[in-house]
């Protein structure tokens, strides 16, 4: 159960809510404390006491946004049934989807810090009997790597085309 859901009243949930649309937009660095705060209407002070650092922020907000990716992939997961390898591609698709509906390609096209766990390889991974971590980490770099791509400015159709092109026969 999450312990927070952001709420556009509070201070914390306009920093968060904020925090999302910026993150998702644009690279961690292109974007500072300042904007954030000045666009959330609070300063700076309340950014630190909330969250810590800009990192901080960036952490929760993509805690936030990957629980709302993992509970459309399980969706997805359900709906194709037990072939593990059908409900990757759909989980990972649906994902896409949403990323790029919501704006969040540069949120979620790179992989969290090596500190940090990698919960969508590991979200992947838990869909195969066996934990099938190198194939959940090929897959997820490919679907990091077509976000990117997305955010480079390369056609949306197109570049989902190229995800759904990607399949696995865990099987073989």
């Amino acid at each position: 159960m999450r312990e927070w859901i952001p709420l556009s009243t509070s201070a914390k949930g306009r920093v968060a809510l904020v925090a999302i649309r910026e993150f998702g937009r644009r690279p961690f660095d292109d974007v500072s404390v300042g904007e954030l705060s000045s666009a959330a209407g609070v300063t700076t002070g309340v950014l630190y006491h909330h969250f810590g650092s800009k990192l901080g922020l960036y952490t929760f907000v993509r805690r936030d946004v990957e629980q709302r990716l993992f509970d459309r992939m399980e969706g997805a997961r359900a709906s194709v049934g037990g072939d593990p390898s059908a409900a990757a591609n759909a989980a990972l698709v649906v994902a896409f989807d949403f990323v790029v509906r919501e704006e969040l390609a540069h949120l979620l096209d790179v992989p969290p810090s090596r500190s940090e766990p990698d919960r969508m390889t590991e979200a992947v991974a838990s869909y195969w009997p066996n934990e099938a971590r190198a194939i959940a980490s090929i897959l997820v770099a490919a679907w990091r790597g077509a976000l990117a791509a997305v955010a480079a400015g390369i056609d949306v159709s197109e570049v989902r085309s190229a995800l759904v092109s990607i399949s696995v026969d865990a099987a073989r």
